[in-house]
């Protein structure tokens, strides 16, 4: 009874599923929530700024920043996806 050795298992070829892209663009979907939710930090009149409460002009600020953020998000995460299929066709 001759046992023939084992081929060794092959290597993962498959990137990372967490990777510093992917961390950036969590941060970038994950910012304007936590800056919503954190009533405490806006809830307040002053600083005025063209007449509008800060409390007012704070959320409007981050309608603007969510929207840019969330562009910022889209574009890592398409050039994440074409890096991704690009080392799986090789």
């Amino acid at each position: 009874m001759s046992a023939e050795p084992e081929a060794p298992p092959a290597p993962n070829t498959e990137p990372p599923v967490v990777t510093p892209v992917r961390v950036v663009i969590a941060l970038c979907l994950i910012a304007p929530f936590v800056a919503m939710l954190w009533v405490g930090s806006y809830a307040k009149i002053e600083p005025v700024l063209i007449g509008i409460p800060f409390f007012y002009w704070y959320q409007m600020a981050w309608v603007v920043i969510s929207t840019a953020l969330t562009m910022v998000a889209y574009v890592l995460w398409q050039r994440d996806q074409r890096a991704r299929k690009e080392g799986a066709s090789k």
